[in-house]
């Protein structure tokens, strides 16, 4: 019965298909279209604002587009920066990573001046002794391995 079911399914489909195609050719179905071939005023003005949109949002994507390159250009001279800074003190020879974490607090705490206050951090204590190594097997711990009995099995 499913063959016969599908079958009857794919009539109806095209049968469908055939009469809506054919209310669609009559004339006088389309009111729109009469009004168009009437009024062409009014399709140009239609494309004439389509036209206009257009250029507006083209516009304003070219705008981001340049703030976008701005910005990029000033992370790139304040990495660049950063880079000198480092390599600066590196030749006196002092840390260079301290001035580096230095210099990215500056910057931060410039960028979030107008954001939210940043959190203070409570100290917060290691979750593990200092003394933990679990290769060691020392350190404490109720989990420990140890190899069974050598020697002849105890079954048969």
């Amino acid at each position: 019965y499913g063959w016969y079911i599908l079958l009857a399914g794919v009539a109806i489909y095209l049968l469908i298909q055939k009469i809506s195609q054919g209310l669609a050719s009559r004339p006088g179905s389309h009111p729109g279209a009469a009004d168009a071939a009437v009024e062409p005023d009014v399709v140009v003005r239609r494309q004439e604002a389509l036209a206009a949109a257009r250029l507006r949002m083209q516009e304003e994507l070219n705008a981001q587009a340049e703030r976008y390159k701005e910005k990029q250009k000033q992370l790139e001279e304040e990495k660049r920066r950063q880079k000198i800074a480092m390599w600066e003190s590196m030749q006196q020879g002092k840390s260079y990573k301290g001035n580096l974490k230095l210099n990215q607090q500056e910057v931060e705490s410039g960028a979030s001046t107008s954001s939210a206050v940043p959190k203070s951090r409570p100290n917060k204590k290691p979750l593990r002794g200092g003394g933990y190594n679990p290769l060691s097997g020392e350190g404490g711990g109720t989990c420990s391995w140890r190899p069974g009995r050598r020697g002849p099995s105890a079954g048969g």
